[in-house]
C-alpha cells in the first residue's frame, strides 16, 4: 500500500503544482465503494490539511475511460491564510490543463470546514459543491456560524458570484455587531472581491454599504456606507463600559483601510462620516451646567440631553475626531471638535450659547479627561473676562465679559 500511495502523491502533486501527502490509505467496499484517505496534507507549508477524505465511487464507471466519483466527503479541513492563493492558483492550472480528466468529481461534501486567519476568530463552515463535466464549478452552498450564515455561489465570467444571508450574525472581525438581518451580494475574481450591494437591519435601524476587498499585495478594503435610525445606546455598549451616547443616527461616509492581514483592518481603518443623532443624551458631561457655573475646577459627570448631534467623524486607525460638532437642545446651542486618542484621553473645545432669560451668552469650553471620564470647563479666558465682568457690572457683566474674555482669545490664539 506504501507505493500505491507514493504512486497518489506523485500523480497528485504534478496535477496541482504543489506538493501532496497522504499519511494512510485504505478501500471499503460496503456501505458503498470507497477510498479512505486520512491526514492529507496539501502545500509546501501545509496550506490545507484534511483529518479525513472519503471518495465514493460510481461503480458503473469503473470500467469507462473515464471514471467518476460521485461523492467526495471532506472532514474538518483546516486552510492556512495562505492556502487562498494556493487555491487561486490550483483554479487557474485546471483552467489551463487540456485533454479529458481519467477521474471525473460530481459533489464535494465538506463539514467543519476552518480557515486560520491571523486576527481573526472565523466560525466552522459546511459546504455542498456541485461539479459539472471537466470539474467545473456548477454551483455551491456554504453555511455557518449554527445556520445563522449562508452562502450560495455560483460561475459568473472569469469568477464568481455570491448571495450571502445572515441573521442574528456577528461578523468575524471588528466590533461584535449583531446585525438581526443581513443580506449581500458579491463577486470574486482572482484577488479581488467586490461588494456592490449589502443591505442590514441592526439596533433598530438599518445599514447599507458597499465596497472592494483586494489582496494582491497587502490587504485593501475601501468602499461606502449609509445608516438610518441606528439606536447608539445599544451599539456603544460594545466600545465603552457605559454608554456615553444615546438617540438614533443617520448618516453616509467613505472608509478605506489597508493591511498586513484582514484581522488588522480596524487598527489602520480611515473613515469620513457625516452624521446626525436625535433625541438622545450625551452622557458624562453636563455642557448646560458646566456653560452656567463658570467655575475653575473641570466638572465631571452629568449629563446633556439634546434634539440633535451632528457633525462629522474622522477615524484614522484607533484616533477618533469629530469636527465640526454641533449641539441643539432646549437652552443650548454648542459648536466644536472633540478628539479621542488611541489610549481614549479628550481634547477638544465647544463654544457653548447659554440661553439666559431674553440674553444669550457664549461660553467657550475645554473637552479633557478620558471617555470613561470626560472633564469639561470653561477656557481660562472666559473665566477670566467672567469673572472682570462680574466685578464691573454685577450679574449682567458676567456674559460680556465672557464674550470680551473669549474674542481676546481668539485674537491672540489662544484657547485655554
Amino acid at each position: 500500500m506504501g507505493a500505491y500511495i507514493a504512486q497518489i502523491e506523485q500523480a497528485a502533486s504534478q496535477k496541482l503544482g504543489v506538493p501532496v501527502k497522504i499519511a494512510s490509505l485504505h478501500f471499503a467496499v460496503l456501505p458503498t465503494p470507497r477510498a479512505n484517505v486520512k491526514g492529507l496534507v496539501v502545500g509546501n507549508n501545509e496550506d490545507i490539511r484534511v483529518a479525513d477524505v472519503a471518495a465514493v465511487l460510481d461503480v458503473t464507471t469503473l470500467f469507462d475511460d473515464v471514471r467518476v466519483v460521485s461523492r467526495l466527503d471532506v472532514d474538518e479541513p483546516v486552510l492556512k491564510q495562505s492556502a487562498l492563493a494556493l487555491l487561486g492558483a490550483i483554479a487557474a492550472r485546471q483552467g489551463e490543463s487540456s485533454g479529458p480528466a481519467p477521474v471525473e468529481l460530481r459533489r464535494i461534501v465538506v463539514a467543519g470546514a476552518r480557515i486560520e486567519m491571523d486576527g481573526m476568530n472565523l466560525p466552522t463552515m459546511d459546504a455542498d459543491i456541485a461539479l459539472a463535466a471537466g470539474g467545473k464549478l456548477e454551483k455551491a452552498l456554504l453555511t455557518g456560524s449554527e445556520g445563522k450564515l449562508s452562502i450560495d455561489l455560483v460561475p459568473k465570467d472569469a469568477g464568481y458570484a455570491a448571495e450571502i444571508k445572515a441573521e442574528k450574525w456577528t461578523p468575524p472581525v471588528g466590533p461584535r455587531l449583531v446585525f438581526d438581518k443581513l443580506t449581500a451580494n458579491l463577486e470574486y475574481a482572482g484577488s479581488t472581491l467586490k461588494f456592490p450591494q449589502v443591505e442590514a437591519s441592526l439596533y433598530r435601524g438599518s445599514l447599507i454599504a458597499s465596497g472592494k476587498l483586494d489582496w494582491k499585495k497587502n490587504w485593501r478594503l475601501s468602499g461606502s456606507i449609509k445608516t438610518n435610525g441606528i439606536e447608539l445606546g445599544d451599539a456603544t455598549r460594545l466600545f465603552t463600559r457605559t454608554v456615553k451616547v444615546t438617540g438614533r443616527i443617520t448618516g453616509n461616509g467613505k472608509f478605506s483601510s489597508t493591511a498586513n492581514t484582514p484581522g488588522k483592518f480596524a487598527d489602520a481603518m480611515m473613515l469620513d462620516y457625516k452624521f446626525s443623532v436625535t433625541d438622545g443624551v450625551l452622557y458624562g458631561m453636563d455642557l448646560v451646567k458646566a456653560a452656567s457655573l463658570l467655575i475653575r475646577q473641570g466638572m465631571t459627570g452629568g449629563e446633556t440631553r439634546f434634539d440633535e448631534l451632528g457633525g462629522t467623524l474622522y477615524t484614522r486607525g484607533k484616533q477618533v475626531e469629530v469636527r465640526p460638532v454641533h449641539i441643539v437642545s432646549g437652552l443650548l446651542a454648542a459648536d466644536g471638535h472633540v478628539k479621542v486618542m488611541p489610549d481614549k484621553s479628550l481634547s477638544g473645545k465647544i463654544d457653548a450659547d447659554i440661553k439666559k432669560g431674553i440674553s444669550l451668552v457664549t461660553v467657550p469650553l475645554v473637552i479633557s479627561g478620558t471617555m470613561d471620564s470626560p472633564m469639561v470647563l470653561p477656557t481660562k479666558a472666559a473665566l477670566a473676562g467672567g469673572a472682570a465682568g462680574t466685578v464691573l457690572m454685577g450679574p449682567l457683566g458676567t456674559g460680556l465679559g465672557v464674550k470680551a474674555g473669549s474674542a481676546l482669545d481668539k485674537l491672540f490664539g489662544g484657547g485655554e
